[in-house]
C-alpha cells in the first residue's frame, strides 16, 4: 500500500531500504521532510561503514548519496539538518492525500552465535501519531 507508485525495479528482490527510500522513483518524492530524513539515513550509513569497513556498503552509500535531491533542499543533501525536537526523527510521507508519520526502530542480536546473525538488523517503521496508527490499522 505505501509502495504504490514506486518503480517496480526498486521492489524486486533483493529489496534495499536505502534505495527504496531515497531513489527519485521510490518514496523520496513523497517524503515531506526528505532533507532531514535523507541526512539521517546517510549519516547512519556512514557510521556503519566506519564500524564494518564494508566496501559494498561504501558503494551503496556513494550510489544513494548521488541521487538527485529536490531543489527546495537547502545546503548539501548529505548533511543532517539542525537538531530537531523529537526523541526520534520521524519520516513524514504523503500517501493517498494523507500525511503519515513514522519512527524507525532497529533491532539487533546482542549475543549472536553465528556471524551471519551478528550482521542482521531488522528495521521497523512504527506509527508516530494516532492518525498514522489508524491508517495503518485500516490496511490490515
Amino acid at each position: 500500500m505505501l509502495f504504490e507508485g514506486v518503480a517496480e525495479s526498486l521492489l524486486t528482490p533483493p529489496l534495499n531500504a536505502l534505495r527504496l527510500t531515497l531513489h527519485p522513483r521510490g518514496l523520496a518524492p513523497r517524503i515531506r521532510n526528505l532533507r532531514e530524513w535523507r541526512g539521517h539515513l546517510l549519516e547512519r550509513t556512514l557510521r556503519h561503514i566506519a564500524l564494518h569497513r564494508s566496501e559494498r556498503l561504501r558503494a551503496l552509500y556513494e550510489e544513494v548519496a548521488a541521487y538527485p535531491v529536490p531543489e527546495d533542499t537547502v545546503g548539501r543533501p548529505e548533511e543532517p539538518s539542525a537538531p530537531v525536537a523529537y526523541f526520534a526523527l520521524p519520516m513524514v510521507i504523503e500517501h493517498e492525500g494523507r500525511t503519515l508519520s513514522f519512527v524507525s526502530s532497529i533491532s539487533t542480536f546482542n549475543t549472536p552465535l553465528d556471524v551471519t546473525v551478528a550482521e542482521l538488523a531488522v528495521e521497523t517503521l512504527l506509527p508516530a501519531d494516532p492518525a498514522t496508527a489508524a491508517c495503518v490499522r485500516s490496511w490490515l
